[in-house]
């Protein structure tokens, strides 16, 4: 007979695990389907792994410039491949420890396998099937195996992987994702990176740290395209500092491979053609959502682009199914897939006070360096809609605790309504800005006013206070400036 839940959540990434917990912390039974990793992709393979791998490039970076701090050291730090790699890995398994310890804590049980949704309200779960080009994880202990499970609510939180364009496949050798992007057995001497967003930049700029030549092709006029266009050029223009080379409104059309390299052909905006051979080549062209083989059109679930239609709620049109997280659609963020985890589920037990998510609210950041991190509306989003807007800006330059850690390059950005004084956006890049983009988010979701922001005091020395200065640029008070 299967075994029968309140709710079944397929996919442990940020979103399913969170949503476990959530789901257990309300009373509901509750069993969580993996198939791979507990903690997914972004704890395994992604956000985290990633900060671990540029943190030794940041490393890497004062090493190399310690004269600037006043400092000697006799001969040369050099990266130690392996070491930087298994650093990352050891991380990644600290968490992924983590994750199980949270599930036997809130007595949700773990099934481990393949899911496949039978009918409405049942699944049926097979053993993984070995991918090709990834390690095969061991199953963990204490888990529920193959079967039928049941299930009144089943969420599907089943994560992305990367996209691929046709004849530029990744082997795993010479074109990678981000998979091989993170474990090198050696640091290639030169690279190019195809795509230019969180993914493609983050990696180009641990490379470019650890000595290879880098260059970056992107189909779009900008670099981080989704940034406000001041962010972009400004971060450009610091990765072309550091030696990256950028082609923009550029694609690779045809890939060329020998035994230890690849020659890509690169079609530029004029249409002439330039070959650009490197050691290897990332893929970085965009995710897109895990929807095959979960029996989603037998049901009649609704698909698009990739990713499962839902509203505000994680609802699909067919009771009892829900979806979060990257399968549910941009932006593909692991805190976003977090939060939606927790309404699902919140609206799904009438947990009092749950607001369906608002994509404007939601922060992204992009690890590179410079540091990149934004919330709601871009400058040219903002006049595009036909708002009268206020726009102020604070140079790191001018900021005391920027200067005194050697970080003096960076700017940030705010977007007010003229009218209402309700801020409509900020955009920031520079040192540890992905910390500081938080402070505006929590602002946003006050619907806090100029008035009230430049009423708040903010520590000094603080590289925060650059955010104050430019909510009182916006408004001709700007006081260090």
């Amino acid at each position: 007979m299967a075994e029968n839940y309140d709710v079944i959540i397929i996919g442990s990434g940020p979103g399913g695990y969170v949503t476990a917990v959530r789901s257990a912390q309300l009373g509901f039974k509750t069993a969580i389907v993996e198939r791979e990793h507990l903690g997914g992709i972004c704890l395994n393979w992604g956000c985290i792994p990633t900060k671990a791998l540029l943190r030794s490039a940041e490393i890497m970076h004062y090493s190399d410039h310690l004269k600037d701090y006043g400092l000697k050291l006799d001969g040369k730090v050099s990266p130690d491949t392996a070491a930087v790699v298994d650093r990352s890995r050891k991380v990644s398994l600290r968490l992924n420890g983590g994750v199980g310890f949270l599930m036997k804590k809130n007595k949700v049980d773990v099934i481990w396998g393949e899911a496949k949704l039978s009918k409405p309200g049942e699944i049926v779960v097979s053993k993984t099937a070995k991918k090709p080009m990834e390690p095969q994880p061991p199953v963990p202990k204490g888990v529920k195996g193959e079967g039928t499970y049941t299930a009144k609510h089943i969420i599907l939180a089943t994560g992305a992987r990367p996209r691929a364009l046709p004849g530029i496949e990744p082997d795993g050798k010479l074109i990678w994702t981000y998979f091989e992007a993170m474990v090198p057995k050696e640091m290639p001497k030169s690279l190019l990176v195809m795509g230019s967003g969180a993914i493609g930049i983050e990696f180009a700029s641990f490379y470019r740290t650890m000595g290879a030549d880098v260059t970056v092709v992107e189909l779009l006029p900008a670099v981080i395209p989704v940034e406000d266009a001041e962010v972009s050029k400004f971060a450009q223009k610091q990765f072309e500092k550091q030696g990256m080379k950028i082609l923009l409104e550029a694609k690779v059309t045809k890939v060329e491979k020998s035994a230890n390299s690849v020659t890509a052909h690169v079609e530029m905006k004029d249409g002439k053609v330039e070959k650009i051979t490197a050691d290897r080549m990332i893929s970085a062209v965009g995710v897109q959502g895990n929807i095959e083989g979960l029996g989603l059109e037998a049901l009649g679930v609704k698909t698009e682009r990739g990713c499962v239609v839902v509203d505000g709620y994680g609802k699909t049109n067919v009771p009892g199914i829900y979806a979060i997280g990257d399968v549910a659609g941009p932006p593909m963020l692991a805190h976003k897939a977090e939060h939606e985890g927790v309404v699902c589920i919140e609206k799904i037990a009438n947990f009092p006070g749950v607001h369906a998510i608002d994509k404007l609210k939601i922060p992204g950041c992009t690890y590179c360096s410079p540091q990149v991190a934004s919330v709601g509306l871009t400058e040219a989003k903002a006049k595009a809609e036909g708002k009268d807007i206020r726009v102020g800006r604070f140079q790191f330059g001018a900021n005391g605790k920027a200067i005194a850690l050697g970080e003096d390059q960076g700017f940030i950005k705010t977007i007010f309504d003229k009218k209402t004084g309700q801020l409509l956006g900020a955009h920031m890049v520079g040192a540890e800005v992905t910390e500081l983009i938080q402070g505006f988010v929590v602002a946003m979701n006050l619907e806090t006013t100029e008035e009230e922001l430049m009423h708040t005091i903010f520590p000094h020395p603080t590289l925060s206070e650059m955010m104050k200065e430019s909510v009182l640029d916006a408004y001709g008070r700007a006081l260090n400036a």
